[in-house]
């Protein structure tokens, strides 16, 4: 370890009763190459009056007159102080040695044995800036995280806009031309005798049935008008499609009547659910899946398991697993999370939502203008 320079003398808060030991000490640390600007007190008063200052490290005998190093201890772990503390004693015994380590002393010494004062000191004063840099890089990296979380709530939240505004402008002018093009040829094949002309217009007919078709289905995919009717008739449908479109046998379990839920709950529910099953028909090869809805105990949960093949560890550990990411991203928007387990015998997600938290309020029972889970009919 490098000695302090002149110009970065150690601060050194020394407790002790002894003038004779404080200039020991000095001494000793003097020969060891630190340069030491030093203060003693040996009461409990002004012990605490010294701790508002800044010190690089604190010294303490174990005995003095009405006080003691274990109480001064204490009282600085007491005030959440991270300042190296060494205890120096001439008759400490190893028991009240380990007590005052176990308490948070960084290191204990005999009088009789100061030749070891510089390095333990040293020593304290590096392990206690290696912990501050630790919990300030922690602390760093909670931030970061936080922010992450809160960028990627915000995507999710965007992206649910952005749906909703196409979805909406979809059905506002390709829809309605759509369908104003629809009555045109209509209109056309009952006024029209010509057989080649009545061909042209049924061709033109189906192929403008079919787009709008299809961008009922883009409009679904973008924005479900289902949810317009609640959650339970959306899972309902979803298992019903489900079934239909895959061969997989879809249950669904939940309750007579679904309690009133927070803006972007029931968009969130579907969300997952659709991903959930969007995986089981990608991957699972699963011949049986349900769909568990319960609100009890204050939590909206909504389980999906099917007796697939299931996920192993690596699929789990997967650098670029972006959808199971997303659906823990936007559980937390309305304070959620989601639980994932998996073994050979199938694959259960598991969405939890405290219910207390995203009741609606009477001043927000109808969803806002920014909320993408309340839209009007499409």
């Amino acid at each position: 370890m490098t000695p302090r320079v002149a110009d970065q003398p150690l601060r050194l808060l020394h407790l002790e009763d002894s003038e004779v030991d404080h200039i020991m000490t000095l001494a000793h640390l003097q020969a060891g190459g630190l340069v030491v600007e030093s203060r003693r007190v040996d009461q409990e008063a002004q012990f605490l009056l010294a701790l508002d200052e800044h010190w690089d490290v604190i010294v303490s005998d174990y005995n003095l007159p009405g006080f003691s190093g274990l109480v001064a201890l204490d009282l600085l772990m007491a005030r959440g102080s991270d300042v190296p503390f060494v205890l120096v004693s001439g008759e400490i015994g190893e028991d009240t040695a380990v007590e005052a380590m176990r308490n948070g002393a960084s290191d204990y010494l005999l009088k009789n044995n100061l030749s070891r004062l510089v390095p333990a000191l040293l020593h304290a004063i590096d392990a206690s800036e290696s912990r501050r840099a630790r919990q300030h890089a922690d602390q760093q990296l909670g931030e970061s995280q936080r922010r992450l979380h809160e960028l990627a709530q915000h995507l999710q939240t965007s992206i649910e806009m952005e749906r909703t505004a196409i979805a909406r402008e979809i059905h506002d002018d390709v829809g309605g031309s759509l369908t104003a093009l629809k009555f045109d040829l209509a209109w056309m094949a009952r006024h029209t005798e010509s057989a080649e002309v009545q061909a042209r217009v049924q061709g033109a007919l189906d192929t403008v049935t079919a787009a709008i078709e299809a961008s009922q289905r883009i409009m679904h995919n973008l924005r479900p008008a289902i949810l317009e009717q609640g959650l339970l008739a959306a899972l309902q449908w979803m298992a019903a499609n489900f079934e239909r479109r895959t061969g997989t046998v879809c249950t669904l379990r939940a309750p007579s009547h679904a309690a009133p839920l927070g803006p972007g709950v029931p968009l969130v529910a579907y969300r997952t659910a659709q991903e959930a099953l969007t995986n089981v028909a990608k991957h699972a090869q699963a011949s049986r899946v349900s769909i568990d809805l319960s609100m009890a105990g204050g939590v909206l949960s909504l389980e999906i398991s099917d007796n697939g093949c299931g996920l192993t560890s690596d699929d789990l550990a997967k650098a670029r697993s972006f959808g199971i990411r997303g659906l823990h991203e936007r559980a937390r928007t309305v304070g959620g999370w989601v639980d994932l387990s998996s073994s050979p015998a199938g694959t259960t997600l598991i969405l939890s939502v405290p219910l207390e938290h995203t009741a609606p309020s009477a001043s927000a029972s109808a969803p806002g203008p920014d909320d993408p889970s309340g839209w009007g009919a499409l």
